[in-house]
C-alpha cells in the first residue's frame, strides 16, 4: 500500500474555550486542501504526533486536536485542579464545532477511531451540515452495555487479569460499577493512590487486546505515569457516567446521518469493541458502508489499514 512521504504540521495553536480550558490543535497538509478532522480515542489519549503519511498531503488539509485535559491540552488531567466537570461529551462536542468556526472550515471529513467513535458520531447527529463524509475504525458507541462488557464481561476470557483490576477498588465497591470505583480512586488527593489506580487500569486494557496478533505488550501502559494518570482519569471519568448519553443514543440518532457517506471499519477479533455495534450503526446509517477485517482486532492490521487508506483516497475528490 503506497505511503505519501512524511509531512508535519504546518500550523500549531491553542483554542481558548472561555472557560479556563486551552485545546491544543495543529494542521498539516495543504492550507487550501481538503479539510479533515482526527478524533482520537481514549478517551483522554491525545492525539498523534506521528508524521502525516496516509493523507494526501496536495490534496488534504488535515486537522488533529487534542480533547480536553489530555496531551497538549491544559489544563493537564494529571493536575488534581483540573476541572473535570468542565469535560462531558458535549464540552467536547462544542470544541470542536469552535474549532471549525475558529480556522473558517466550511464542511470537514471527520475521522474517528475506537472513543473516536462515539465522539466523531455524536458530533455529526447534532452538526450533519458540517460533516461531508465520516471514516471510522474499532467501533465504539459507549452505551452502557458497552462498557459493562469491556470493564466486565470480557473478563470472561482474562479471569485472572480481571480480578486484578476489579481488587483495584475498594472492597465493597467490586460488585458496582467499575468505573466509577475508578473514577473516586482518580480523585483521591494523594498522587501514589491515583498512580496505583491509573496502573491498575491499564494493565487491564493491555489484557484486554493481549490475544490480538497485532497487539505489542504495553500498548496502553507504556506512557509517561503523567499522561497513564490523565488516561484514566477522563477515561474512568467519561465511562462512569455513561458518556452523558442516553442508552444506544448514538445508534438510536444514526438516521440523523442520512446524506453523510461513510466508511465503518471493524476487526472481526476487536474483544473491546466487538463488530455487532458496528453491523447495528451500518444498518441504521443510510449510506453507510461497513467492513470487518478477518485478521483485525482492536489493534487493526494491515488489511484494515488498507481499507482506510482506500476510503481516504476515495473522498479526497469528492
Amino acid at each position: 500500500m503506497p505511503l505519501y512521504p512524511p509531512t508535519t504540521p504546518y500550523d500549531t495553536g491553542f483554542l481558548d474555550t472561555g472557560d479556563g480550558n486551552r485545546i491544543y490543535y495543529e494542521q498539516l497538509g495543504n492550507p487550501d486542501g481538503k479539510p479533515a478532522l482526527g478524533v482520537h480515542g481514549g478517551p483522554g489519549g491525545g492525539g498523534s504526533r506521528n508524521p502525516l503519511r496516509a493523507w494526501d498531503p496536495e490534496r488534504y488539509r488535515v486537522i488533529r486536536f487534542d480533547q480536553r485535559n489530555c496531551g497538549s491540552s491544559t489544563p493537564h488531567a494529571s493536575d488534581p485542579a483540573a476541572d473535570m466537570s468542565l469535560n462531558t461529551t458535549q464540552h467536547l462536542i462544542d470544541d470542536m464545532e469552535r474549532l471549525r468556526e475558529h480556522l473558517a472550515v466550511d464542511r470537514w471529513l471527520v475521522n474517528g477511531a475506537s472513543w473516536g467513535v462515539t465522539l466523531a458520531l455524536a458530533y455529526a447527529q447534532q452538526h450533519p451540515g458540517r460533516v461531508s463524509e465520516i471514516i471510522l475504525q474499532a467501533v465504539m458507541t459507549s452505551s452502557r452495555a458497552e462498557i459493562d462488557w469491556l470493564y466486565r464481561g470480557a473478563g470472561r476470557f482474562h479471569p485472572e487479569a480481571w480480578d486484578r483490576f476489579r481488587e483495584g477498588v475498594p472492597e465493597g465497591e467490586r460488585d458496582g460499577d467499575l468505573p466509577a470505583a475508578y473514577a473516586r480512586l482518580m480523585e483521591h488527593p494523594d498522587r501514589a493512590v491515583r498512580a496505583k489506580a491509573a496502573a491498575d487500569w491499564l494493565a487491564w486494557e493491555d489484557a484486554v487486546v493481549s490475544l490480538e496478533p497485532n497487539n505489542r505488550p504495553g500498548m496502553y501502559s507504556d506512557r509517561v505515569e503523567d499522561d497513564q494518570i490523565a488516561f484514566v482519569r477522563i477515561c474512568s471519568h467519561f465511562f462512569g457516567h455513561g458518556a452523558w448519553l442516553t442508552e444506544e443514543q448514538i445508534l438510536r440518532d444514526a438516521p440523523k446521518l442520512a446524506g453523510i457517506p461513510g466508511v465503518v471499519v471493524t476487526g472481526r477479533h476487536d474483544m473491546g469493541c466487538p463488530p455487532g455495534t458496528a453491523w447495528r450503526l451500518v444498518r441504521a446509517w443510510p449510506g453507510a458502508r461497513l467492513h470487518i477485517s478477518d485478521d483485525s482486532g482492536h489493534v487493526g492490521s494491515e488489511s484494515m489499514v488498507k481499507v482506510v487508506h482506500d476510503a481516504i483516497e476515495e473522498f479526497k475528490d469528492r
